[in-house]
This record gives C-alpha cells, sequence and structure tokens, in this order.
C-alpha cells in the first residue's frame, strides 16, 4: 500500500436526513443503533428488505442534528426514493445532497499526518472533525473520508498534492476491500442478509435495538444458526477481473453456485482481490473458481473474521 493515496470518490453520492424525527426514523428502518449515534459520530450500516436483504450498505454520519448516508451514486436515488415512501407522518425530509460536497478519500500510513495538517488532528475511528466547512470522518486502519465544499475542494486538492499516488474509486475500493468493508451495489442488492456481508463483523448491525424492515430474519438467522455464508478475501491471478454480482462456483456444490462476488479492484502486485460471499463448506475447502465449475482459482487469502480497519 502507498505511504498515503488520496482518491477522488465522484463515483459515491450524499443523502441527508434532517427533521425532528430523524433519528427516531432511521433508527426504525438501518440495522445499526442509529438512536445512538451522536454529533459528531458514524458507524457502518445497512438497509434491508423485508426479507432480510440487504438493499444497501453506507457510512452514516450525524453532523449536528443531521445525518448523512454516504453510499454508490448508482444506487442513490433508489434509496432515496424507497426510503421517502416509509416518511409518512413523521417529520422528517430526505434530499440527496451530493452537490454539497465533493467526496475524497485519504488512506495509508501517513494519512492521518495528512488530515492532521488541515484538520488540526486525525480524527479516531468512527469519529468527524470539522473545519471551514470540511468534514473528516476517521474510518479506521489509516483510512479517511473528507467531504468538502466544492469551492474549497481545489485548496483541499492542493495541500494534499504531494501524496505518493492519486488515484479513484478503484485504488480507494482495494482499500476498502483489504478492511473487509462490503459495498453494495445495484448487482447484488438483496443478495444477501448482513451476517453473510460481514456487516456484523465491522459494527454495522445492532442486534439489540427495536424492529426495522427483515429484523426478525436477520436476528433468526443471527440466533438460531442459520448462517451457512460468509464473506471472505481472495485473490485472483491473471486478466480476468471478477464482477460485482458474479458467481462462483466449488467443488463441493458441482455445477450449482457456491457463492457471489461483493466487490473486487485490481491489486497493486497485479490480478484482482475481491470479497466473495460463499458457502462455508467451500471457502473452508478453499477450491472456489470464478464464473463457472472449471473458471479460473480464486485464492482465499482471509477467512470471515473481525477485518483490520474495519472499526
Amino acid at each position: 500500500m502507498h505511504s498515503r493515496l488520496v482518491a477522488d470518490l465522484s463515483n459515491n453520492a450524499l443523502i441527508g436526513v434532517t427533521g425532528d424525527d430523524a433519528a427516531a426514523f432511521l433508527h426504525g428502518q438501518f440495522t445499526n443503533d442509529v438512536a445512538s449515534l451522536g454529533a459528531g459520530e458514524a458507524q457502518w450500516n445497512g438497509w434491508c428488505s423485508p426479507k432480510g436483504r440487504l438493499l444497501a450498505t453506507f457510512l452514516l454520519l450525524r453532523t449536528g442534528d443531521r445525518f448523512l448516508m454516504v453510499l454508490p451514486a448508482e444506487i442513490a436515488p433508489g434509496i432515496a426514493k424507497r426510503l421517502k415512501m416509509y416518511v409518512l407522518r413523521s417529520k422528517v425530509k430526505i434530499v440527496e445532497e451530493s452537490e454539497l460536497y465533493a467526496c475524497i478519500g485519504i488512506a495509508g500510513p501517513e494519512a492521518a499526518k495528512s488530515v492532521a495538517d488541515h484538520w488540526g488532528a486525525a480524527p479516531a475511528a468512527m469519529r468527524s472533525a470539522e473545519r471551514d466547512g470540511a468534514i473528516c470522518v476517521g474510518l479506521g486502519g489509516g483510512r479517511f473520508l473528507a467531504l468538502v465544499p466544492p469551492k474549497a475542494a481545489p485548496a483541499m486538492w492542493d495541500l494534499l498534492a504531494s501524496a505518493e499516488a492519486r488515484g479513484g474509486e478503484e485504488e480507494w475500493e482495494w482499500t476498502s476491500i483489504q478492511a473487509g468493508i462490503p459495498t453494495i451495489v445495484a448487482a447484488t442488492q438483496e443478495a444477501f442478509v448482513p451476517q453473510m456481508a460481514n456487516l456484523d463483523l465491522v459494527g454495522g448491525v445492532s442486534f439489540t435495538k427495536g424492529c426495522y424492515p427483515g429484523q426478525e430474519i436477520v436476528a433468526r438467522t443471527q440466533y438460531r444458526g442459520g448462517l451457512k455464508r460468509r464473506m471472505a478475501l481472495a485473490h485472483l491471478a491473471g486478466g480476468d477481473r471478477p464482477a460485482p454480482g458474479q458467481s462462483v462456483y466449488s467443488s463441493a456444490f458441482g455445477d450449482q453456485s457456491a457463492g457471489t462476488i461483493v466487490n473486487a479492484a485490481p491489486a497493486p502486485g497485479g490480478g484482482f482481490d475481491a470479497l466473495v460471499v460463499a458457502q462455508l463448506e467451500s471457502l473452508s475447502k478453499g477450491d472456489l473458481r470464478l464464473g463457472s465449475p472449471d473458471g479460473p482459482r480464486l485464492e482465499i487469502r482471509r477467512q470471515p473474521s473481525a477485518p483490520a480497519g474495519g472499526a
């Protein structure tokens, strides 16, 4: 990994949620304990269908009385529209606010120094700092997300111009993959319950809060031993890039799919690193193949466990 990566994350979108009932409303919709989220704090979170399948995973940040969801731009309009359907008479306003900020990812062993140069101190994991209208969120593992007003973005880029590597969504996605953070995109919506994608292992699921869509299924999966798939880190050599939603296969399951690619990105040393949700039996055998039973071999590099930098 570069000592300091600065990445343009314009592929992300922001959804703002405000109003007297915003905290209670979101608490009743999302997988995490939004009611306990204080100003200046953030959490990984998910939103499920009534069947307990993830429609989105995202970073949720609270700034004062406003909540900001950071999620892929390709699914943001649909998520905002669907959320609005549940507002009913609640005093809640849901607005896409992507135009208010430029999203910049900062990662690497020297990332904290870059952040401290502007914000005075690097925020701890799942905490934020604000200065001159710009917000920086600590994600843990030497990763930070900066939300910068467009007028201030050029100056911010100049400040970070000495970074060893300038990149974009692919370079940043690789750091997320290494941290074990799943990103649901259009191709994987409703493919996984939260535990399949290890959302519980990165602190994105509360099992003590009240009801939310799909909560009964998520709880049953947790407490009745019904989880047969988990997410692992894998590597694929060569030039065949895995795609989100692509099936993987194992000798233990023959022609039947044994799992699904969640996210993938080019690896610095060549090939691709990917997060893959697969049958536990196939993960233990380590014989996953991409696309077909005789497709390219996926090397399992980390089995399901609490990932480094996942906060």
